[in-house]
């Protein structure tokens, strides 16, 4: 089965839904089936769910048919396109029309909501830092994102929210990566912000890959982003540098060179050479080369 991954949120993962008979593009605005009632996001790709085999198997278990977790193809997985499984998948009401345009919140009346969020939030001089707001399409809900340290006891100010907008209040903590993705900037290459532009799922970005591409002795203001983390771009091209760090011969092994016996102690991975240690004579101290290591094969 086809179906579209729906951008609800900016800081929310993208959810999948049912198509049906609908023509749907990338960029598509469409009104989706929540919890409790209606809301709008845009389809930012798809992907293909196999319920046959589940529903099948279910069958000869004796159980009901309903729409449980689904079984993503094997390719959508081995891409990372999926990292969590959905419990249920709704179903996708319609594209946005003219008429559900105008019916959608103003971004005056966002920041209107905000600003007086943020007031409340500090009258009650809560430990945490409001970033964004959404309104629900139908009107039922508001939820207003915010990054904290924390646990934060915001009780009080949920009910104050509540009076003042007479609707649902949800107050939603999200990661520090998710407030560069909705706040956006531009980073050290000076282009926008991945996170901003396409990439709608967070990799763990790790120390170690940032030892594998040589940068880390650059020291962490030079690869961390405007969040503060591990830059996500250490992640685009670690593959191609562990294809690389293969052909390579690992710290410490001997070699000879030009008929002299050393010791491998550096790497230089895009160079695709290393460096090797000779021992000195009577005592002096030994002298390191760096050695091409396809130098014979030119």
């Amino acid at each position: 089965m086809r179906v579209a991954e729906v951008q609800i949120s900016p800081w929310d993962k993208p959810k999948y839904y049912e198509i049906g008979d609908l023509n749907l593009e990338k960029g598509d605005r469409v009104v989706v089936k929540i919890d409790q009632g209606t809301d709008m996001g845009c389809v930012v790709g798809f992907a293909d769910i196999d319920k046959a085999a589940q529903n099948e198997e279910k069958k000869e278990n004796g159980e009901d048919i309903k729409n449980d977790e689904p079984e993503v193809a094997n390719e959508e997985v081995e891409k990372g396109i999926v990292e969590e499984s959905q419990s249920e998948i709704r179903q996708i009401v319609r594209k946005m029309t003219h008429h559900d345009l105008e019916k959608m919140v103003s971004s005056e009346e966002k920041r209107r909501a905000l600003e007086f969020c943020i007031g409340m939030k500090e009258k009650f001089d809560l430990p945490m830092k409001i970033i964004d707001v959404h309104f629900v399409f139908d009107g039922s809900r508001i939820t207003f994102a915010f990054i904290a340290d924390g646990r934060v006891d915001f009780r009080e100010l949920v009910k104050e929210l509540t009076r003042h907008f007479s609707r649902t209040i949800r107050l939603q903590q999200i990661g520090i990566r998710d407030e560069a993705k909705v706040m956006g900037d531009y980073g050290h290459c000076g282009k926008q912000l991945c996170c901003k532009r396409f990439l709608k799922n967070f990799k763990s970005i790790t120390s170690e890959m940032a030892e594998l591409q040589q940068c880390s002795h650059r020291g962490s203001e030079r690869i961390s982003g405007v969040c503060g983390r591990l830059m996500c771009c250490l992640a685009y091209e670690e593959e191609g540098y562990e294809g690389l760090l293969k052909k390579l011969p690992v710290v410490g092994t001997k070699v000879n060179v030009d008929g002299k016996r050393g010791v491998v102690v550096g790497h230089h991975v895009l160079k695709q050479s290393v460096d090797v240690e000779f021992a000195g004579e009577k005592g002096e101290r030994g002298t390191i080369v760096e050695v091409d290591i396809n130098r014979n094969k030119k």
